[in-house]
């Protein structure tokens, strides 16, 4: 009872986090106020996971560690997420910006938080599963106010858009897929609930894997997307969520 009190805690904080910078900061757009939030999250839950991953442990890529039980920073570091994605998850609703891969991501991670909240396992793989969504998350961020700044054109973006694109790749993908394998689909721990939500959130990855690539290619070969101006559209630019990304309206170059 008390993680539901404190998962509505998280949804309130960051509804309220978001409210106030809409007020205190009217002169900027929805949607600049919403990615501030967005990057606060990223940098919060990314510390929180890594050290709870990575110092208290367990360490996830072991067979032996992943499906147990939750302990309190799994459960700090969820929480914060859950409540994030839920204030996300509305507002995409309500802003209509995002199409059904992007709510079906939400809705998946949603539930998976909410889940091992309430079971009171796979904490292990769901922290690790926020290391490495969340590492790319201040590269994408700051990509996106580079653009609103008129930064972006330089050196300082194209660093930007080399780190998160090869984060994503490394991290993301490789590293993830020893996690998805080894230690989740080959661990006789984990229920077959979390290996079916780790399966959608990994073919997720690989849709947005395969947008970014297309930015990649078309940033090295200076092909711009029509429409796109004197910019190169960029498909990585697809939501604020570190390492989910897809070619969005409110995240159009």
């Amino acid at each position: 009872m008390y993680l539901a009190a404190w998962a509505a805690f998280s949804f309130a904080a960051w509804s309220s986090l978001y409210m106030s910078l809409s007020w205190f900061n009217s002169a900027r757009s929805s949607e600049w106020n919403c990615r501030v939030v967005t990057a606060f999250h990223g940098i919060l839950s990314f510390a929180v996971a890594s050290w709870s991953a990575f110092v208290t442990g367990p360490f996830p890529l072991r067979q032996d560690a992943v499906g147990g039980k939750n302990n309190f920073l799994h459960e700090v570091a969820m929480i914060i997420c859950f409540g994030y994605f839920l204030f996300d998850f509305i507002w995409c609703l309500s802003m209509q910006t995002e199409g059904p891969l992007m709510l079906l991501h939400h809705l998946t991670c949603i539930v998976g938080l909410s889940v091992s909240l309430s079971w009171g396992v796979s904490g292990t793989e769901s922290v690790a599963t926020i290391v490495g969504s969340e590492i790319t998350n201040p590269f994408l961020q700051a990509r996106w106010f580079l653009k609103q700044t008129g930064g972006y054109d330089g050196r300082l973006g194209r660093c930007v858009d080399v780190a998160f694109v090869l984060l994503f790749v490394v991290v993301r993908i490789g590293i993830g897929a020893a996690l998805f394998y080894v230690s989740v689909w080959s661990s006789p721990n984990v229920t077959l609930f979390f290996k079916l939500g780790g399966t959608s959130l990994y073919a997720i990855s690989l849709v947005f894997l395969g947008q970014i690539l297309q930015f990649a290619y078309r940033k090295l070969s200076g092909i711009k997307r029509p429409g796109s101006g004197s910019k190169a559209a960029s498909a990585a630019n697809g939501t604020r969520n570190g390492a989910h990304n897809g070619a969005t309206k409110r995240k159009a170059a």
